[in-house]
């Protein structure tokens, strides 16, 4: 059996961003429907290096976590600020995805997202290549950084950041090519991806959608988050991430093949990232995503 998560994310920005619910709030309700842990969002006041700078800060904050019965399956660094395809120097990136590796460390767990930061068009008659070295000797050295934290990467593709097209997504993970990193596989964000949304120029449309993503990244898996699709983005920027039983996603057939990674941890995190009322539909997914871990987990 799996343990099962959700991401803080999904009550602190989008729909919450005026009024988040406070993360004490978050963990200890999860904790009363059965969750295992949270994945932490580090923005605004969800906990992340600047709003637990100090080792005796975010000890007091994983007992209380631990006292509630609650773990941290992941931790998300506030990248988005920054610069990382957009320049030639990637210092200040690095810098704030090792504040984020410590503090993931610090809070007992092993995983580090990370995305691509700038939107796909970014791309558009630039230098792809030089784009894409760029990032990779980049996420190389943030992979030697977590390495010394004991952390791993896990890439969150998606169809609102460049190099969205499955080749594109594969070619990097290869030339990364540090045992420390892989894709975190998000299944509404998978659909999308083959639907081809937001991809500049040409589309690489797989058929077969999420499964066949699933399939083809097959062993490249680090990290996976569960939710439906309904073949939409939020705002035309990301996947909507509707809640299970709002889309057509077919878990019965996707699940099976992601059980078949080997990962180096024993999660399964739910994404409700922008969907309206996340708050008050949370416990819905707990129940599906637990006849899921039932069945596959």
């Amino acid at each position: 059996m799996k343990r099962i998560s959700i991401g803080s994310w999904a009550y602190a920005i989008g729909p919450y961003e005026n009024e988040p619910i406070d993360f004490e709030t978050v963990y200890k309700t999860l904790a009363k429907m059965g969750f295992d842990g949270v994945e932490i969002g580090g923005f605004g006041i969800h906990p992340n290096p600047e709003t637990h700078p100090s080792k005796e800060e975010r000890a007091a904050l994983v007992e209380g976590m631990d006292n509630a019965g609650i773990k941290v399956s992941g931790f998300v660094p506030n990248l988005w600020g920054e610069q990382l395809l957009n320049t030639e120097d990637t210092s200040a990136y690095i810098a704030a995805f090792k504040q984020g590796a410590e503090f993931a460390r610090d809070m007992g767990t092993a995983g580090v997202r990370v995305d691509c930061v700038q939107e796909p068009d970014i791309l558009v008659g630039a230098d792809e290549d030089a784009i894409r070295n760029r990032l990779v000797k980049t996420w190389q050295e943030c992979c030697s950084i977590a390495a010394d934290y004991d952390t791993y990467v896990t890439w969150e593709f998606e169809p609102g950041f460049a190099f969205n097209k499955p080749s594109q997504i594969k070619r990097i993970v290869e030339e990364v090519n540090r045992d420390n990193f892989g894709l975190e596989f998000d299944t509404c964000h998978a659909e999308m991806v083959a639907l081809g949304a937001r991809q500049p120029g040409e589309k690489e449309i797989t058929e077969g959608g999420c499964l066949e993503l699933a399939k083809q990244f097959k062993g490249m898996i680090n990290h996976i988050h569960l939710i439906d699709s309904d073949g939409t983005l939020h705002h035309d920027e990301t996947s909507a991430h509707p809640p299970f039983g709002e889309g057509y996603l077919d878990f019965d057939a996707i699940t099976p093949v992601l059980a078949e990674n080997d990962l180096s941890h024993d999660w399964w995190t739910i994404d409700l990232c922008f969907w309206p009322d996340a708050w008050n539909l949370t416990e819905k997914c707990k129940i599906a995503i637990d006849e899921l871990n039932q069945k596959y987990g």
